[in-house]
């Protein structure tokens, strides 16, 4: 384990009703917006966020809104790795022998499971409103991974927390906005449509902190800060409660505006970490978007 803050072992009583304990608000609140934490929860028993709840679930949501790969896959690679030739319901009900993993994308589509993104969110909310201000578009999302599946090397634009409902897994995370491991130009194409998955290189490895979680224990993730994931031996459910903030609207926003410099041959600056502003590079963008519409995504440098 690193040496972050980790109070994940925490055995004080939590009111009825209430996921994370006084002693873990407190501990988020001081490490949010860019500290990774680890933090006790009490969702592990949760009706909902069984195998077979889950499998239910995603039978019934759009198929833009399931995702399933294979789990034999390198830290790194190049676009999307492809299905396991299952229907999703089947790969959830024998997730321990099918060498996958699945997501369920925007469970709050579904109204129980909206409710209870609300009500974790509720919990944080003071803390989270304090620093990044009103929180934007809540959203859940759950994951079904094999034994020793491997989530691929990539980067998320929400404040993300990943609340391990069954199993483990390790996390590696790397240091958001550091140009090391995600030059600008890949947030750039990201942020104008391009692929989320960046390139992996071993000589990165050295720079990252491993993050192990299990049943009853939270990671909190700042905004694209890189990371990859190795599941634990045994099968694993992972609900991940995310939501966005101004901030990291005009984060995105000054992504954006850069690319555009970066074609007429500058070298803009990357844009600020919290908790500084990125709002006139985002206003900015805005403005050129309205104008002429969003630039295709950048290329890989030659």
């Amino acid at each position: 384990m690193n040496a972050v803050t980790n109070i994940a072992n925490d055995t004080t009583a939590t009111p009825e009703g209430q996921v994370f304990p006084e002693e873990a608000r407190t501990a988020f609140a001081g490490a949010y917006p860019e500290r990774p934490l680890v933090i006790p929860h009490r969702l592990r028993d949760h009706p909902l966020l069984g195998l077979d709840a889950l499998a239910e679930l995603a039978g019934r949501l759009p198929e833009s809104s399931i995702e399933y790969n294979r789990g034999d896959l390198p830290i790194g690679i190049d676009g999307k790795p492809g299905a396991t030739g299952l229907s999703i319901t089947d790969t959830i009900h024998r997730i321990a022998e099918t060498n996958s993993w699945a997501a369920v994308k925007n469970i709050e589509q579904d109204e129980r499971y909206r409710a209870l993104l609300h009500e974790l969110l509720e919990e944080l909310r003071p803390a989270i409103e304090a620093k990044t201000g009103a929180m934007l578009h809540p959203q859940g999302f759950v994951f079904i991974s094999s034994p020793d599946a491997v989530t691929p090397y990539h980067f998320d634009p929400e404040h993300n927390i990943l609340l391990q409902i069954a199993g483990s897994k390790v996390m590696t995370q790397f240091p958001a906005g550091d140009g090391r491991y995600a030059p600008d130009w890949m947030h750039e194409s990201y942020h104008l449509g391009g692929p989320r998955e960046l390139t992996w290189s071993d000589e990165l490895a050295t720079g990252g902190s491993e993050y192990a979680i299990g049943p009853g224990e939270a990671l909190f993730v700042p905004v694209m800060a890189p990371h990859f994931v190795k599941n634990g031996p045994a099968s694993s459910i992972s609900l991940s409660i995310t939501w966005r903030s101004d901030w990291s609207y005009d984060e995105a926003g000054a992504r954006c505006f850069n690319a555009i410099l970066r074609k007429a041959g500058m070298e803009p600056a990357p844009p600020k970490r919290w908790p500084g502003s990125n709002r006139m590079k985002c206003v900015g963008f805005r403005a050129y978007r309205k104008l002429f519409g969003p630039p295709a995504p950048p290329l890989a440098p030659k």
